[in-house]
């Protein structure tokens, strides 16, 4: 199974220095994958979450790309209805050929109101545009000249039974986001996935985290590793680990991420 990080893309400390030190770090640490996350419009739903500077993801993976070899690089997810799909094709096939192979796109139909109505985009039918969308990108992948290396793995996130089905219809791997181990134990056994990459958060505490309700990914570090092992038997191929908590200013202080993403590195490799 293999592991990878969520790269907070937004807030007041990300600047183009700090991107390239958590990239380099990312790998350093031997992890597989780096995800960003997508908003175009940071209207004030986004921004109580998500605050501006928000990089653009295919632009900040383009820069990341350049300045690491080995890993994966991915969208966690891309909001697809808010592109047309020949460009997200045209963008996404680029981006995979020019870092040699190594895009994941992960892909999901959206959730903020008010970006869709700032960018002209029906948000009651962002699930069928999802469908149709993914459609003319694979479409236009198999017809060539939009630049992909091969076929370009798509993860379809979402917690719903639509975002299930889309991943079944697809026959792609279902990446649900920041559930708990039981949540996600219950779905994987209700469904027959053609694959499985959830995305978890990472919280180290000192002290055990004893509710029913702890989501994957909090609590000790034996509890974590405990979460990523049980993952592991489910199925899942990559667990994506998200230590950003919320707050934007902890965007100036990466350090401490850093130091729970080696923490868990160090001890699964040796667990594994």
């Amino acid at each position: 199974m293999q592991l990878g990080a969520n790269v907070p893309n937004f807030g007041p400390g990300t600047d183009p220095g700090v991107l390239r030190d958590w990239a380099r770090t990312v790998e350093g640490l031997g992890y597989d994958l780096l995800m960003v996350s997508d908003h175009v419009a940071v209207t004030p739903d986004v921004a109580r979450q998500y605050p501006e500077p928000f990089h653009e993801p295919f632009t900040t993976l383009s820069w990341l790309a350049a300045v690491t070899t080995r890993l994966r690089l991915g969208t966690t997810v891309l909001v697809m209805p808010y592109r047309h799909p020949l460009l997200v094709a045209r963008m996404a096939g680029n981006l995979d050929r020019l870092s040699g192979g190594r895009l994941v796109l992960g892909v999901g139909v959206g959730w903020a109101q008010q970006e869709f109505a700032a960018l002209g985009v029906p948000f009651t039918r962002r699930g069928r545009m999802t469908d149709q969308y993914l459609d003319d990108l694979r479409r236009a992948w198999q017809d060539g000249g939009y630049g992909p290396t091969a076929s370009v793995p798509i993860w379809i996130g979402g917690n719903s039974d639509a975002a299930v089905r889309r991943a079944i219809r697809l026959d792609a791997p279902w990446h649900p986001l920041n559930n708990t181990v039981p949540w996600l134990r219950s779905a994987v056994e209700r469904h027959s996935l053609p694959g499985f990459a959830p995305r978890i958060a990472l919280r180290l505490t000192t002290a055990p985290v004893d509710d029913l309700a702890r989501p994957a990914g909090v609590g000790t570090l034996e509890q974590v590793l405990g979460d990523l092992e049980e993952l592991r038997r489910l199925g899942a191929e990559s667990v994506v680990l998200d230590p950003y908590d919320g707050d934007p200013e902890e965007t100036r202080r990466p350090r401490a991420a850093w130091q729970a993403l080696a923490t868990v590195a160090d001890h699964w490799r040796t667990t594994a």
